[in-house]
């Protein structure tokens, strides 16, 4: 990856005309996804980038973007509905006495630290009405594996630059990466190396966890021990989606300059496997890289 200069300039005013500036990955010369580093969004959605389209090597597209029923998923991206008592996932915005959204947050790309066709580096704002939160280092990269598979890896390290302790999370929040997949006409097949079923998986950590239909598979693995003991958010059906917990049953208590970092590795094919295949693919996407 190459070095670049750093870019501070503000996000681009919400339009209806011009796309939103992204970044293209590619795997191999192939285009494999698109990052929009600078969303054209409304206030209440907690506007932040996101990854979409996301397709496998054939083609097929499996991320979704502002789905009618919650226009607040937004492909591949992080969604934290409280840090600090603020929202930064969006969709259940409220309005002051001055018809202002009083505690919606936004994630502001401030620099690339390093940008080629197969990743990047970036650091973001989080803040709300000037105030930074935190200060995220975000590195995604296109990763290999095969002639039919490749995998996005996903990290995340947020610090807390506010100068005293804040919290992530609340009870009952779910947040974090989260990954929302296409409506279907039938809902994919969920599962893990401890069971089958949204039921069998959703709340509860796991080394890894796969949704599969006829057209493709996403395995999604947690790449570092503070990751795997976070539990899955699952969602099948209308909605869709898997997500990794930061602070599902208490909030995450971050002290001055601390930093959280999530690593979520998927691995994305254009075929249904077996649940004995995704434990294999799976080894592979883990630090530990151990048998499964």
């Amino acid at each position: 990856m190459t070095p670049l200069t750093p870019s501070n300039s503000n996000p681009l005013t919400p339009s209806l005309t011009r796309r939103p500036p992204c970044t293209v990955l590619r795997h191999e010369n192939r285009v494999v996804g698109s990052y929009v580093h600078r969303p054209q969004l409304p206030g209440m959605l907690a506007p932040r980038p996101y990854l979409h389209p996301v397709r496998t090597l054939g083609g097929v597209t499996v991320t979704g973007l502002r789905p009618t029923e919650d226009p607040a998923h937004l492909g591949v991206s992080m969604a934290i509905p409280e840090v600090a008592g603020y929202d930064f996932r969006g969709g259940q915005g409220r309005l002051d006495d001055q018809g202002r959204l009083d505690h919606m947050g936004s994630q502001r790309h401030l620099s690339w630290l390093l940008r080629d066709p197969d990743g990047f580096v970036e650091e973001l704002s989080w803040a709300v009405g000037g105030r930074q939160l935190l200060l995220e280092r975000r590195t995604v990269a296109v990763r290999s594996l095969g002639t039919a598979c490749w995998a996005l890896d996903f990290t995340s390290a947020l610090t807390n630059v506010t100068g005293r302790e804040l919290a992530i999370g609340g009870a009952g929040h779910t947040g974090g990466f989260f990954w929302r997949v296409p409506r279907r006409p039938e809902p994919a097949q969920v599962f893990s190396a401890e069971g089958e079923g949204a039921a069998a998986v959703h709340g509860r950590p796991a080394d890894w966890l796969a949704l599969a239909t006829d057209e493709w598979t996403l395995v999604f693995a947690g790449a570092t021990g503070d990751t795997r003991a976070d539990p899955w958010c699952v969602r099948t059906g209308e909605h869709a989606g898997v997500g990794s917990s930061l602070a599902s049953d208490r909030p995450l208590p971050l002290a001055p300059a601390d930093t959280v970092t999530r690593r979520i590795v998927t691995a994305i094919t254009d075929c249904r496997l077996s649940r004995p295949t995704a434990a294999r693919l799976a080894a592979q996407l883990s630090d530990r890289g151990a048998a499964v």
